[in-house]
């Protein structure tokens, strides 16, 4: 089975700036609002411990056990004795299939950060103010205020554009606290920062805004649901009968092509002509739920194909794929929502030297719908004719070997030889 992987955001802040009540109540808010939430709590001390002497697994690891599994019939914990403390990117990478892992500390983790201050906290305040400062004199988010003071301890000039002097007091013991190029939204009562936040063009919270806080990760954050769209609706031509039923592995094609899209599908729709034919999919795959749906225009053809997929699907996110592509992965289309989410883009397209392979892509579902109609409007035919019309990211050959090292996802069969070379390559 594919292991979905996590989104995760971390929440920083200082000592006593009030992290944990921020990430109490916002995990209590997103899980009311139906998302399957996850959450890392970095202790930052030695000595940790969640079983107690006495307890019979303490006893297993007071023996020598490097690892104890602790099982219950509602819950399980387990404890792992380490060499090192792990990067924060190893602890959500074992947290799959969550909606979004809530990470609290771990400043230097590489994830967004939602930095947290309160005007009751006098370390938030100092900080605040250093913030406040470097925002009035136009240094970048980020500026490296510990190279700064470094440098005019050595009587030298150090600056991002700006001359040392000019900075603000960067608080030696604050400057690796304060705001980053990774901060993607503050939480703050303290006006002085609600301003800065302002002049970084940052999103900012009060701290008792939680329904706020929860709205910025649902719309950037939170995973969305996916629609996995298989397309069937083509005339088959060269193929001699319909490729949805063509025997592949002793099963219809398309048995082959649910087992292996499913994984990640929230929703399944196959666009075809003969739902009637297609029945024993409910039969084989009872829990799937899928939705047979007919072609929404008379005319065949790519885009008209990609109008009835859009429409048909209820998700955000729709990933699209050709039921003539054997080797389709739903670790790639996985790998494409992410990016998708990541880079704020309308789809995201494979590319390699043959050009775009639209039919192995991620779309969302609003703004593609609408470009789509708006190239069958302009009496355009081909998918390109609406990529062009849409901020698309391409996913390189580099990025898709790093999903799928043995490549050959967008191999196509559109005729009897060609399915037979794939079946014995596939099955081999």
């Amino acid at each position: 089975m594919i292991q979905k992987p996590s989104p995760a955001v971390a929440v920083v802040g200082r000592h006593n700036s009030g992290k944990t009540t921020l990430v109490e109540r916002v995990i209590a808010e997103l899980t009311a609002r139906g998302h399957d939430i996850g959450s890392v709590k970095h202790h930052g001390h030695k000595g940790f411990d969640i079983d107690y002497p006495g307890k019979d697994s303490y006893r297993h690891r007071a023996a020598g056990a490097s690892e104890t599994v602790i099982v219950a019939p509602d819950k399980m914990a387990r404890v792992k004795t380490l060499e090192h403390d792990l990067e924060c990117s190893q602890i959500v990478a074992s947290m799959p299939n969550h909606d979004l892992v809530v990470v609290e500390g771990y400043r230097k983790s590489g994830l967004p950060t939602i930095e947290i201050m309160r005007q009751a906290n006098a370390a938030d305040a100092r900080v605040a103010e250093v913030f406040a400062q470097a925002a009035e004199q136009g240094l970048p988010l980020g500026f490296d205020f510990v190279q700064q003071a470094r440098a005019e301890q050595r009587g030298e000039a150090f600056a991002l554009g700006v001359a040392a002097a000019q900075a603000p007091d960067p608080h030696p013991d604050l400057v690796e606290k304060l705001p980053t190029q990774r901060t993607v939204a503050l939480v703050t009562d303290i006006p002085r920062a609600q301003q800065a936040a302002k002049a970084y063009g940052l999103p900012c919270f009060g701290p008792d805004d939680i329904d706020g806080v929860s709205d910025f990760l649902e719309a950037g954050y939170v995973r969305p649901r996916l629609s996995v769209v298989i397309q069937a609706g083509g005339e088959s031509r060269r193929m001699g009968r319909s490729k949805a039923t063509v025997p592949f592995g002793g099963r219809p094609l398309m048995a082959h092509m649910v087992e292996r899209m499913l994984p990640v599908a929230d929703e399944l729709v196959i666009t075809t002509n003969e739902p009637e034919n297609l029945g024993f999919l409910a039969e084989e795959f009872p829990e799937a739920d899928i939705r047979l749906v007919r072609d929404a225009l008379p005319t065949r053809g790519a885009l008209p194909g990609f109008l009835t997929g859009l429409s048909a699907a209820s998700c955000p996110i729709v990933a699209m794929v050709a039921c003539d592509m054997v080797n389709a992965s739903s670790a790639l289309s996985m790998a494409e929502a992410q990016k998708l989410i990541e880079t704020g883009a309308d789809a995201v397209v494979p590319v390699n030297m043959h050009g775009f392979e639209p039919f192995h892509g991620v779309y969302r579902r609003e703004e593609c719908l609408a470009a789509v109609q708006s190239a069958l409007d302009s009496g355009e035919t081909k998918v390109q004719h609406f990529i062009r019309r849409v901020r698309m990211a391409p996913f390189t050959r580099d990025e898709v070997l790093e999903v799928e090292p043995r490549g050959g996802c967008f191999l196509n069969a559109n005729t009897p030889d060609e399915l037979a070379t794939l079946e014995r390559s596939l099955l081999a």
